[in-house]
């Protein structure tokens, strides 16, 4: 049998084996086994040494056509397996595309972004900015712009931390309003700003105190401004924060950056003042700090304290979320635990 018969042979036989192959690893043994080097055409090849100069070629070439059919007969094969194999994968992982799908939980927005959004909308009502400003802070501008001294004893309040001598994390964000006072055009109007954000100060972490928290402060600078603004402000604050019938007190205190100074309270929303567990039965609950700017602040800002007044308050929105949610913990405010903030709703 002459080599060409042979080749058209193992053809037919080989074409026999593709179409029974039912599954991809069969078929691809197929494949190595024919056309591999070691296969039964390099087989049949192999007599082409006793073959006529003439002879050679044209069965060489016979035997190219026979690979090049046997591979693309092995490939529609393929195409055809793979079909198969994905409609079997389909048939038994069949959808029931009348069930009703799952409902993606959508995320909110963490219960101190609320509150911080909620007090920002009251002050953007009332005219006020909102300015930011960096949480890495000079010393010059966190403590000494603020009356506060080096070696000044009401240091000690606002330790933090520092990062080299003369820069640290910020303790307040009144450094916002050192900066933003320097800045302002008083022909354009009256200075009214509040500046939140996050600080830092060197606390103990435990159920009311956090290395961590978030501070609004807010300041007013203009001719004439009075004690009587600053109450009034404070008041229709804490009524749209804590509901229309409270009422605030104002007790002295001490900041070095405001004179006079004072403790802000707020009317306890829970027992209306009558003496509860949330205001320690005493019908008050301390909200903030606040105070008239003092002379000397406005002086380093070039503003003169001759001309120009202001006021200065400072709250924290922890205090404001622990107050109106009933948390007992501040930490909670930290821990992601979606459980507990799960509970907070972004509201409408």
């Amino acid at each position: 049998m002459s080599l060409q018969s042979q080749l058209e042979q193992l053809k037919e036989e080989s074409l026999e084996k593709i179409t029974a192959s039912d599954n991809l690893g069969s078929l691809n043994d197929l494949r190595v086994n024919l056309l591999g080097k070691k296969g039964p055409i390099t087989e049949v090849l192999r007599g082409m040494k006793d073959l006529s100069n003439e002879e050679r070629p044209k069965v060489g070439s016979f035997a190219n056509i026979i690979k090049n059919q046997l591979q693309q007969s092995i490939d529609e094969k393929k195409v055809l397996l793979e079909q198969k194999k994905l409609q079997e994968e389909i048939a038994a992982e069949s959808i029931d595309i009348t069930l009703p799908g799952k409902k993606i939980t959508a995320g909110t927005s963490h219960i101190l972004t609320q509150v911080m959004e909620e007090i920002e909308d009251v002050f953007i009502g009332m005219g006020y900015q909102i300015i930011e400003g960096r949480e890495v802070e000079s010393d010059h501008y966190n403590f000494e712009r603020m009356n506060l001294p080096k070696d000044h004893p009401a240091r000690d309040m606002q330790d933090t931390f520092y990062i080299s001598e003369d820069i640290l994390v910020r303790t307040h964000t009144s450094p916002v309003q050192a900066r933003t006072m320097e800045q302002h055009d008083f022909s354009k109007g009256a200075l009214k700003m509040i500046s939140p954000g996050k600080v830092f100060r060197r606390d103990t972490d435990d159920a009311t105190h956090s290395h961590q928290f978030h501070q609004i402060e807010g300041l007013v600078v203009d001719k004439g401004i009075t004690m009587a603004d600053l109450k009034g402000t404070l008041e229709a604050v804490m009524k749209k924060m804590f509901g229309e019938n409270r009422s605030i007190r104002l007790r002295p205190s001490y900041f070095p950056f405001t004179e006079p100074s004072v403790e802000v309270d707020v009317s306890c929303f829970k027992c209306g003042g009558k003496g509860c567990n949330v205001c320690k039965y005493t019908g008050w609950i301390e909200i903030l700090g606040a105070g008239m700017v003092h002379p000397k602040v406005l002086a380093m800002s070039g503003i003169d304290p001759d001309v120009y007044t202001g006021f200065a308050f400072g709250l924290g929105p922890d205090r404001v979320a622990m107050l109106r949610y009933g948390v007992n913990d501040i930490r909670n405010f930290y821990l992601n635990d979606v459980r507990f903030l799960g509970q907070f709703q972004t509201k409408e």
